[in-house]
């Protein structure tokens, strides 16, 4: 069985991740069950930079094919912050509950128009080959006025997708994984892999 890693640490993005490729014949590796606690810069200036930085640092020190994402949230009203900088906005031991509350604050003269914010997300993937691929997904939604549900995590409780009338943090797993940046582009990223396969 092919073993991938996933180049992070976060319990509830392993969740997803594992519930969208379960149907790949792989042995699915978060860093943690691969052992690995490596010290990666995020220094890039776009989500891809970022994602093939933490894949190919990876590879290099596995030798196995190496899958991460850089993603984060954009809000219009922000000049697309926080972006890249999501995870470590505002320092990245302040708690989600306290960043949320903060982007709510700021937008709180916002228009209902102004207050229009997407998730991206890119997956790359580094092959042992030195090959790397990557696929970018995006969900268009808009910054709930109050910070509303407990599934998910970091900013879903304040990303509002209007076809649901509710934010990422209100819908089921099963749903949100179908409709999610990150399910997208891990979509796309599987049949990739499964070629590679």
């Amino acid at each position: 069985m092919k073993k991938i890693i996933f180049a992070t640490s976060n319990e509830g993005k392993m969740k997803e991740i594992r519930e969208i490729l379960k149907d790949l014949d792989i042995e699915l590796l978060s860093l943690k069950d691969a052992g690995l606690n490596p010290d990666i810069e995020e220094n890039g200036t776009t989500f891809e930079e970022n994602a093939i930085l933490k894949a190919k640092q990876v590879m290099e020190m596995t030798g196995e094919m190496v899958l991460a994402d850089d993603s984060g949230l954009e809000v219009d009203y922000m000049v697309k912050a926080p972006g890249v900088y999501s995870a470590r906005f505002m320092g990245e031991d302040t708690s989600y509950t306290i960043k949320n509350q903060y982007i709510i604050d700021r937008l709180s003269d916002a228009k209902e128009e102004e207050r229009s914010a997407r998730f991206v997300c890119v997956i790359a993937c580094a092959l042992p080959d030195g090959d790397v691929l990557t696929r970018r997904a995006t969900i268009e939604g808009f910054i709930a006025k109050e910070i509303c549900g407990t599934n998910g995590f970091g900013y879903d409780p304040i990303f509002y997708v209007p076809e649901y009338r509710c934010t990422t943090a209100e819908i089921s797993s099963e749903l949100k994984n179908e409709i999610s940046h990150r399910g997208k582009a891990l979509r796309a990223m599987k049949e990739e892999i499964r070629k590679h396969l």
